[in-house]
């Protein structure tokens, strides 16, 4: 896996988890009790919980703490964006990205792209576009014009930590998405004392950074103690520190620095490989379609439902931040959380109920009620993508996040969820079908805590693994 360079992975960490099941069942008069219990527990004195358990066919009560205070969300906002998205644009919308040309075959005048935010753009797709304009006949093209809504925007959150904005977990989100934004750096040991072989994924991403590079290739068994430093604003990556001869390969996932140049170079070396000659190649504000421009083609996403599937069950922030910006594609001269409060507000969720500041969840400025995120999920569940929904959701012991939590427990297959991670952060919010009692809604938020993420999955995952118990009694 590509490295995240953080303490916390700003998306979701998918470690095991130790299970504590009985087969004993649990009448909901005594569900109260019990997951007091387990919040109460010594180690949790200083953390903070935010809980709101609802039937999802009847809205019935089983426990809320705190259901109506804000909490900072991490990954769950996800859950926020995704709904919009699907409620607004249905489950087979597409991104399309148009190309225009102009001229005659086989020298085309202009060959214009415009770029419209689509987050699953990648090379292989560009390469099949060229491949295209090859089979008809073009040989040679006067300007190459990538176009862009906002070519001068950073693409990049100000809320988010500036620390973060060097890697692949929070890329610029912008018009211009190519190979989602990120590049993988991959150190490979080499003669003892020799400096690291540095492998990029990309040359082309690659010549946008600037890099020091002093780690060396240590003896077996030396200790790790890579280290790669960035400078706030410039791309300079410092790389330092050992990594021993007989370690695997050492990988880092970073932010492509210059995602518009990146993009137009990208475009342009591939038409030049495959034999097209380009005398000309910019990036332009985005235009009014010229009368002398003809529609050829034009990229198509998959449909929206793979790509919510992707931001859920993977927790995607790039792929979440894109479809946050379609929300506001439509809307003239208003802002992106804008598309998504009108949006949430036509299904139903009470807008006093969030404060967001991007629609990842990365930003520490988030906040979110729990009494939303379960409105939230049993307003999409009466929505013609409620199926839809729920399945983009990672599946305890199954799937994405979840995958390595509940294995081998009854709670396998039956809880589908949203996980979020943050530094002394912890949330779970999803569906949960207990085998003797009907369907359940839930949001479980853990903030401002001092105990490690492992012990705040856990005691997650005991509240889970204790609904599934419920019986009528």
């Amino acid at each position: 896996m590509t490295k995240q360079l953080l303490a916390i992975n700003p998306t979701d960490v998918n470690s095991k988890t130790t299970q504590n099941f009985d087969n004993s069942q649990v009448c909901s008069a005594d569900v109260a009790e019990l997951i007091n219990d387990i919040i109460t527990q010594d180690k949790f004195k200083r953390s903070r919980w935010g809980i709101l358990v609802q039937t999802l066919e009847s809205g019935d009560m089983l426990y809320a703490l705190e259901k109506d205070k804000y909490f900072l969300p991490a990954s769950n906002v996800k859950l926020l964006t995704t709904a919009a998205a699907l409620f607004k644009f249905g489950s087979e919308f597409r991104f399309k990205t148009p190309i225009y040309i102009s001229g005659n075959f086989p020298h085309l005048k202009t060959l214009r792209l415009v770029g419209k935010g689509d987050p699953s753009l990648t090379t292989e797709k560009l390469q099949n576009l060229a491949k295209l304009l090859k089979l008809r006949g073009v040989t040679q093209i006067d300007h190459l014009i990538i176009e862009a809504e906002n070519i001068d925007e950073s693409g990049i959150n100000p809320t988010w930590e500036w620390e973060d904005v060097h890697y692949n977990y929070a890329t610029a989100v912008n018009d211009l998405i190519l190979n989602e934004n990120s590049v993988t750096l991959t150190l490979v040991p080499q003669k003892i004392g020799e400096p690291l072989k540095l492998e990029w994924s990309d040359p082309i991403a690659a010549e946008q950074w600037q890099v020091n590079h002093q780690a060396i290739t240590g003896k077996k068994g030396t200790p790790y103690s890579i280290a790669i430093e960035t400078k706030l604003g410039q791309p300079i990556l410092n790389i330092k520190g050992e990594l021993a001869i007989d370690s695997e390969p050492d990988q880092f996932g970073l932010a492509v620095v210059n995602p518009n140049a990146y993009f137009l170079e990208t475009l342009k070396t591939i038409l030049i490989r495959e034999g097209i000659g380009v005398n000309s190649a910019t990036i332009n504000q985005l235009k009014k379609d010229s009368n002398d421009d003809k529609k050829m083609t034009e990229l198509e996403s998959e449909n929206l439902d793979k790509l919510v599937t992707k931001v859920n069950q993977d927790s995607h922030n790039l792929f979440a931040e894109s479809l946050l910006k379609l929300l506001a594609n439509d809307r003239m001269n208003k802002s992106n959380l804008e598309g998504l409060n009108e949006t949430l507000t036509q299904l139903g969720v009470n807008p006093i109920s969030y404060q967001l500041k991007d629609g990842s969840g990365l930003s520490r400025q988030n906040l979110v009620t729990p009494e939303a995120l379960v409105s939230t999920l049993r307003l999409m569940a009466k929505t013609p993508d409620a199926k839809t929904y729920q399945q983009s959701l990672a599946i305890g012991g199954v799937n994405g996040t979840l995958k390595n939590r509940f294995q081998g427990t009854p709670i396998q297959g039956i809880v589908q969820a949203k996980t979020g991670t943050l530094l002394g952060t912890s949330t779970l919010s999803g569906y949960l079908q207990p085998p003797n009692y009907p369907e359940l809604v839930f949001s479980i938020m853990v903030n401002q805590s001092e105990v490690s993420l492992p012990e705040l999955r856990q005691g997650i995952d005991d509240i889970i693994i204790l609904l599934s118990q419920l019986k009528k009694c």
